[in-house]
């Protein structure tokens, strides 16, 4: 067994990727914490930071022993909690805002009609999950983790078109093409960032048959709750997943 406090330390910087915030979350110094970090590289016989002046990140093997320990220290915090709240339990969910407000928190109360014991916390998280005990117990995520976590499919995305009762009037007759020249909205949520940030857009055009234009118009927005209210108010045309847009 490696030293469990040289763990404990370096998973706390490791989460932190800073030694100082790390020291100042264990009420340590900085160098108690450099410390066990390196009585913990001696005993693995490995560097578990790549060191570049004041700069460091995650060597390979750090990153590997990280993903194994957080998880284990994880575990051992949510048993220390359930023996020491007795019976009551405390959950922590991550999940993306516009799923907790249009689909899990209208559904809450009929969980916590059987499991009324139960703490639970939302946590809201972007689309680059970071999947750690100390964010959260369950994620809800489009993409699940490779390991450590047991994952289940809630549905299928499908993204559609979607825009305001007035602007479907005045298009509806319209080909598509002519229906893809209009104003566009994107999503952040959905869409990457830079110069993929279309490739949604561009998916559908191609399973509908039809092309993008190298000058389509788009209008941008940080949230698809943002997004859905401007296609409400007739702004454009977005993608929304089905499920979403049943909810609106």
């Amino acid at each position: 067994m490696p030293p469990l406090r040289a763990v404990q330390y370096f998973e706390v910087v490791a989460r932190l990727q800073s030694f100082s915030k790390a020291a100042l979350e264990l009420h340590v110094t900085q160098s108690a914490v450099s410390h066990q970090v390196r009585l913990l590289e001696e005993h693995l016989d490995v560097t578990l930071f790549e060191r570049q002046g004041r700069m460091f990140s995650l060597s390979n093997a750090g990153e590997s022993f990280y993903e194994e320990i957080s998880t284990a220290l994880g575990a051992i915090s949510n048993a220390s909690r359930t023996i020491k709240s007795g019976r009551k339990g405390k959950v922590c969910s991550a999940v993306y805002s516009s799923l907790a407000v249009k689909w899990l928190i209208p559904r809450l109360k009929s969980f916590k009609q059987p499991y009324p014991h139960i703490e639970l916390t939302l946590n809201m998280v972007a689309d680059d999950v970071t999947f750690n005990e100390h964010i959260a117990d369950c994620f809800i995520s489009v993409i699940p983790p490779i390991k450590g976590y047991i994952s289940t499919s809630l549905y299928q995305e499908r993204l559609v078109p979607a825009c305001g009762k007035s602007l479907w009037q005045q298009i509806k007759h319209l080909s598509l093409n002519d229906i893809i020249n209009q104003q566009l909205l994107l999503s952040t949520q959905y869409f990457d960032v830079g110069e993929n940030q279309h490739t949604d857009w561009l998916r559908w055009c191609a399973s509908a048959g039809i092309p993008l234009a190298s000058d389509a118009k788009f209008s941008h927005f940080s949230h698809v709750l943002f997004t859905a209210k401007a296609a409400k108010f007739n702004l454009g045309i977005m993608l929304i997943d089905t499920m979403l847009y049943q909810l609106h």
